[in-house]
């Protein structure tokens, strides 16, 4: 099996980037809890031009990052692995049941109470972590192992997507959401009147990035409907998608990725935090990444592929697919980020966050062991480009 140079292009730069999230999550809580603990935080805190960093951050960067994951969802349904039912189906029922099993278990422990809008939290599944630990196997790892877990990461970060429009929007205007729409319907226009010059779509999308924003709607929705109104055309190297997709991967994983995990990591940990792992809420969020995840794709998948709906591949067993569901678990950058449109309280952040970086880390972990005890000594199928 072979993969395409962008799709080879797009897991590379998730690798190192997730890595690289491992190493400025570290020094981000060590920062956080150092004598320079007030300066550190402070700093990320501070007022830029009418919001602090850490909300330009949240809202503005991160609207690239789904820019770039809308990219890649396009190419993925037009030439890639999920322009095929047959291909698409096992990551699509993989994902639904990372999806839907995980919520369900956040619900049992916060039903009813003030924290249940945090249900969308172990939803999440971050792209750059998971395919980082994957990728410590090296050549170990199936082809179609990437594809499953790459394929599954990005129609979960499809749902987050959905969660964040549907069910975190507090305040609503009709008119602003309207212009933004207009703006990207005439874009969408231009895509149809074969304009392939990216400067006008890029322009209209800061626009109408401002106008979601002040829609109440979270603004980082622009960043995936932009991407589907820039022309792909044939997908070829010469296409504006593919030019934008392939010009975005290296800032996304190596600056936007890290400064947010910078701004949203640094938290003051206090004694009592191994008390607080105890809470509903923490519960939730912990049992929902490390059991929810993995055995949500392993149950919806194996039932997908029991009734006919789904196949896994010949080089497959299903407890590496499970390994795979544990990797799933890794919520990290996603949870962070529902978490802060789920909560207002400080407090009850930093404790989500602190469940997540564990929950994320013990997922982590034990898709890694998994993996590595049920992978093959060596991989028969090592990765090759095309065009």
């Amino acid at each position: 099996m072979k993969l395409t140079k962008l799709f080879h292009e797009f897991f590379e730069s998730e690798k190192a980037g997730g890595l690289i999230l491992v190493f400025v999550t570290l020094i981000s809580l060590l920062l956080a809890n150092s004598a320079f603990q007030d300066g550190y935080i402070n700093f990320w805190h501070h007022d830029l031009f009418g919001h602090s960093m850490v909300h330009w951050i949240n809202d503005g960067l991160m609207a690239i990052f789904f820019l770039m994951i809308g990219l890649e969802l396009e190419r993925e349904l037009y030439v890639g692995e999920l322009s095929s039912l047959k291909n698409a189906s096992l990551p699509i029922f993989g994902a639904l049941g990372g999806m839907i099993v995980p919520a369900g278990i956040f619900m049992l422990f916060n039903f009813g109470s003030e924290t249940q809008s945090g249900a969308g939290i172990p939803m999440a599944t971050d792209i750059a972590f998971a395919i980082g630990i994957l990728s410590l196997l090296g050549k170990r790892v199936p082809v179609s192992l990437k594809i499953f877990l790459t394929a599954l990461a990005v129609i979960d970060d499809l749902g987050a997507i959905i969660v964040i429009a549907v069910f975190y929007t507090s305040t609503f205007s009709f008119l602003n959401l309207g212009i933004a729409i207009g703006i990207l319907g005439l874009l969408g226009v231009l895509n149809r009147l074969k304009v392939h010059n990216l400067i006008p779509y890029l322009i209209g999308g800061i626009i109408a990035w401002y106008f979601m924003l002040q829609s109440g709607v979270h603004a980082t929705i622009t960043g995936v409907i932009l991407a589907f109104v820039i022309p792909f055309g044939d997908g070829g190297e010469k296409s504006p998608s593919y030019l934008l997709q392939h010009f975005l991967h290296k800032p996304v994983a190596f600056i936007i990725l890290p400064l947010f995990a910078l701004a949203n990591t640094c938290i003051a940990i206090g004694s009592g935090w191994v008390d607080n792992l105890g809470t509903p809420d923490s519960l939730g969020i912990i049992a929902g990444l490390v059991l929810g995840k993995p055995f949500g794709i392993l149950l919806f998948t194996s039932v997908a592929a029991w009734v006919g709906f789904a196949s896994l591949p010949t080089e497959l067993k299903w407890k590496q697919i499970l390994g795979a569901g544990f990797l799933g678990g890794i919520g990290f950058t996603m949870s962070i980020f529902i978490t802060l449109l789920a909560f207002d309280s400080p407090k009850l952040i930093d404790d989500s966050k602190i469940a997540i970086l564990v929950a994320s880390f013990s997922a982590g972990v034990l898709g890694f062991i998994i993996l590595k005890l049920t992978l093959p000594k060596e991989a028969d199928n090592l990765t090759e480009t095309s065009e």
